[in-house]
């Protein structure tokens, strides 16, 4: 056999074996695999509202309505404080993060066994399924955001300086709805429960981020065990980044809390879904 024939055989051989510590994360294969984490993101954009009567005005009815809802149940009836800002836009602004994160959460959380197919017919880092299915929700939040800016011009409420940051908030919320759905996601491949949690769960964790109320209800004492929920340092920044609403006075201990929780559930998530995705391909 030839030098060359000699190189050719060991560049074809691939050498798939279980490692363990951080070197298991093998976050590199994510960046050689890019032309298919992009190919599954488009795949979930076209195939979302194929055959619909309405395709994209979807991204936009479904805050609309339940901003609607909102605004009967706790803004006329309830009369909850809206910290000084119409209701309709106070929580238009805080649904459009929290839409973003739960469509996140439920795509990645079902991302491996609506895939199936192709984790048992083939190799490819299991990881660019989940990343790909956060993605594809950030086109529904550009089309709803152009809603967003219209009801402020009409409210005459301009965006703060601290508009900046909101790049920052919504990468918060994507990684924490990736940490969680990282763990949901290798679950429900061995426990089909999981499907049936997970909307369960959502609508829980919804009523319990400050999405249809004010965080500034929350009694300060127990403001630094609300911030372990790292939405709320999300929907919170959100508001304040373009309606100029107030953070609190705990402010820089809700974010940390937030940004920190939201850390840890990332990394453990990417270590127990390393640690499960060798058996994906037998149980799924």
């Amino acid at each position: 056999m030839t030098e060359l024939s000699k190189q050719i055989t060991q560049e074809e051989i691939i050498d798939i074996h279980p490692t363990s510590g951080w070197s298991a994360l093998k976050l590199r294969e994510l960046w050689r695999y890019r032309e298919l984490m992009f190919f599954l993101t488009w795949r979930d954009i076209k195939v979302r509202y194929k055959q619909t009567l309405l395709g994209a005005a979807w991204a936009i009815i479904r805050p609309l309505v339940t901003m609607i809802v909102f605004t009967l149940i706790f803004g006329r009836v309830a009369k909850l404080d809206s910290e000084g800002m119409p209701y309709q836009l106070f929580s238009f602004t805080a649904l459009l993060p929290w839409q973003l994160f739960s469509k996140a959460l439920s795509d990645t959380s079902n991302s491996m066994v609506a895939n199936r197919n192709m984790i048992t017919k083939i190799y490819f880092p299991r990881l660019v399924i989940p990343f790909s299915s956060i993605i594809s929700g950030l086109v529904d939040f550009g089309i709803a955001f152009v809603i967003l800016i219209g009801m402020m011009f009409y409210y005459g409420v301009k965006p703060t300086s601290a508009i900046w940051t909101l790049p920052l908030f919504l990468v918060l919320a994507l990684l924490t709805a990736l940490g969680v759905g990282l763990w949901f996601s290798a679950l429900n491949v061995q426990f089909r429960d999981v499907g049936y949690l997970i909307p369960f769960l959502t609508q829980v964790w919804l009523y319990a981020t400050p999405v249809a109320y004010s965080a500034q209800i929350v009694s300060p004492k127990w403001q630094a065990v609300y911030a372990l929920n790292p939405m709320a340092g999300v929907v919170q920044g959100f508001r304040w980044a373009l309606l100029g609403t107030d953070l609190g006075a705990n402010a820089s201990l809700t974010l940390s809390l937030s940004v920190l929780i939201s850390i840890l559930i990332l990394i453990s998530g990417l270590f127990y879904f390393r640690r499960m995705e060798r058996t994906f391909a037998d149980v799924v």
